[in-house]
């Protein structure tokens, strides 16, 4: 991989990592990052996780072997019909995004025919935002998903999962951007919605006593990039529906359980969880 030219458009929280990581595990011919936030390209530069930083696209992009794309669903497809043109004869695209049904599909419509395009999903990240929170550790042992198309070529694939694999994930996962969306919606978005609930909720108005370490661990994630996650919500809106629908359900399951001093279905319930937990920790 010594002889590769990697850009990554928009050098935020995972961009910023993923750059941060490529430099401390991968050695690479260049380096570079696009991104109008000209002090965070300053800033990883003059510290040396970046060769260059640019605002202006074209000359990375028309020597680049590989491409991440590290920025919103929208602003992502705005990017790729703006500089589609520019990319490097035969250069792999990848993409970091967390729902891929509507994205891999609108992006494959636009792909130049030189061009190929793998998408992906770290299930990595934090709450904060930007590139000053950015962290080359941030991927160590965590999985990523992957969601090539039937014309992806072995070498591309290869190629990619080297690098992820070589910036710390531990598990690479291929599936298709249908079922990518549908598993996120309960694994990642629900999560993200409930924690979110939890904070909005009429008992914590003006009233933060009695709240211990399990609200705090329940509620972490809801200290949320709400520009982001509002628009992954909503591209994923069909399956997050049905999820919250079936967590309707479950919850009304446990609260029947309760109002009827059913002990030994609360504790059923409970050990089954508790299992499930350990059997994910190992």
């Amino acid at each position: 991989m010594s002889d590769l030219n990697i850009t990554i458009v928009g050098i935020g929280l995972i961009g910023g990592s993923y750059a941060k990581a490529i430099r401390k595990n991968i050695k690479t011919n260049k380096l570079w990052a696009i991104d109008i936030n000209v002090d965070a390209l300053n800033e990883a530069e003059s510290s040396g996780v970046i060769d260059n930083g640019y605002t202006e696209p074209q000359y990375p992009l028309e020597h680049s072997d590989l491409v991440i794309l590290c920025t919103y669903p929208n602003a992502t497809m705005d990017f790729l019909k703006n500089n589609m043109r520019s990319f490097k004869k035969n250069a792999l695209i990848t993409d970091t995004m967390g729902m891929k049904n509507k994205i891999v599909s609108d992006i494959l419509s636009i792909m130049r025919d030189d061009l190929e395009f793998i998408g992906g999903h770290p299930m990595s990240g934090r709450e904060l935002v930007g590139y000053n929170h950015s962290d080359a550790d941030i991927f160590k042992n965590a999985q990523y998903i992957l969601t090539p198309s039937k014309n992806t070529s072995d070498s591309s694939l290869i190629m990619l999962k080297q690098i992820i694999k070589s910036i710390g994930f531990n598990k690479i996962i291929e599936m298709s951007p249908q079922t990518h969306d549908e598993k996120i919606a309960f694994t990642s978005q629900l999560p993200h919605i409930i924690a979110c609930t939890l904070m909005n909720n009429a008992s914590l108005d003006n009233n933060f006593q009695c709240v211990g370490g399990s609200f705090k661990d329940a509620t972490r994630v809801a200290d949320i990039n709400s520009q982001l996650w509002s628009e992954l919500i909503l591209e994923n809106k069909d399956n997050i529906l049905n999820e919250i629908s079936n967590f309707i359900s479950d919850i009304t399951d446990i609260y029947n359980v309760i109002k009827c001093n059913d002990r030994n279905s609360l504790e059923f319930f409970m050990n089954k969880s508790r299992a499930r937990r350990k059997e994910m920790n190992i």
